[in-house]
Formats: C-alpha cells, structure tokens, sequence
C-alpha cells in the first residue's frame, strides 16, 4: 500500500481555517438589490454559498455578509440571469488572502 493511501487527510473545514480575510469596512464588494420576494436563485444561494455569506431574515429577504466570502464567484453564476446581486473585485489588498499548505 502506497504512503498517499495512508496519509491523513485534512478536512475542508482546516484549509478553510488556514485562509484569511480583510475587510474593508463600509465598502463590500457584493450587495443584495432591494427586493420583495426573492427569486428561486437568490434563495438557493442560502445553501449553495461554500462561505456561508447569505441568510434569509425573518421577513423572507435575503442578505448577504461579505466577510469572509471567498470569491468564488458561484453568486455571480447562480443569479447571472436574475441580476438580483452586485459583485465587484475587492479593492487591491482586500478580501480574502489564501493560504496554501
């Protein structure tokens, strides 16, 4: 048996730890349009985040907390035909700092 076989392997939630973020106050890089009922796609984003960035209030409306987004881009494809969500670079030295190893 191989030593890759038998190596432990480290759980998504490690590597996700090993990441970084700075946030850069008053200014993320993806806002929520303003809505009264959000469509099937924004909702989904609630479950499809990998970062956990979007949550459903109360009311029904759905939210997003860029801290800690990671820049996937999976909102952005999700609600590409909807146009329910605003997404930007964040500003040069920003954002999340990936840390490899």
């Amino acid at each position: 048996m191989s030593d890759v076989m038998t190596a432990p392997r480290a759980k998504v939630e490690e590597k996700l730890f090993q990441n970084r973020y700075l946030v850069d106050a008053g200014r993320p890089h993806i806002k929520v349009k303003a809505h009264t009922t959000p469509s099937a796609s924004l909702l989904a984003m609630t479950t499809l985040c990998p970062a956990g960035c979007y949550t459903q209030t109360e009311s029904g409306q759905v939210e997003v907390a860029a801290d800690g987004c990671l820049e996937c881009g999976t909102c952005r494809i999700v609600t590409r035909k909807t146009g329910e969500i605003e997404w930007n670079y964040p500003r040069g030295g920003f954002g999340v700092l990936y840390k490899f190893g």
